[in-house]
């Protein structure tokens, strides 16, 4: 049997900053597919520390990557954010940006999962910075993020509200205080998961 494949874009948040490769969110998720006996290989991750979604476009323009993966997952934004950029220009990445992982998955849209970007403004990293100023602007670029995943009807998670709980929970932190750790993960995980394995 062939094994199915998924490709997941973004930045630290994709590839687990601070933790070991296999406790990020898309090596967790594939091994919660392969529990419920689904064969999937490895994810192919396509994401860097501080990238923005220009970067990211960037690479994958330069990037030979398969011509098709049976899923898609999109979480871009946070360094846009944290870099003071424009939401307006963003929208325009970000849509170039989801339009790529459609047609990555064949051009069904239903097969790409866009995640919500954290809210880094909670983390003790932050403790020196306008965390409502963060917030809002967290939730305008998740704002961009979700109303284009609805146009062009992919998947939306939301997992900005349970980021949040760092707040009163560091356990959801890694080591540096500001990524997050494999319990955060997996509430990720379990998310994405429905979603895939609805579709087996």
């Amino acid at each position: 049997m062939k094994s199915k494949s998924i490709l997941c874009l973004g930045d630290s948040y994709t590839i687990g900053e601070g933790i070991a490769l296999h406790h990020n969110f898309p090596y967790q998720l594939i091994q919660s597919l392969r529990k419920a006996n689904h064969h999937f290989a490895a994810p192919e991750i396509v994401a860097k520390t501080g990238w923005t979604s220009f970067e990211l476009l960037n690479h994958l323009q330069e990037t030979i990557l398969e011509t098709e993966y049976d899923f898609a997952t999109l979480l871009i934004g946070v360094n846009n954010q944290y870099r003071g950029l424009s939401p307006t220009d963003f929208a325009i990445d970000f849509e170039v940006l989801l339009k790529q992982a459609i047609a990555f998955v064949g051009n069904q849209p239903k097969k790409v999962i866009v995640i919500s970007i954290p809210d880094w403004g909670v983390t003790p990293f932050a403790a020196d910075r306008d965390t409502l100023q963060i917030a809002n602007e967290i939730n305008t670029f998740n704002g961009v993020c979700e109303l284009l995943a609805q146009k062009y009807q992919t998947h939306f998670v939301n997992i900005t509200d349970g980021t949040r709980l760092a707040k009163s929970d560091t356990t959801l932190l890694t080591t540096d205080m500001l990524h997050y750790s494999q319990k955060e993960y997996s509430n990720w995980t379990k998310k994405v998961f429905e979603i895939i394995n609805h579709q087996q």
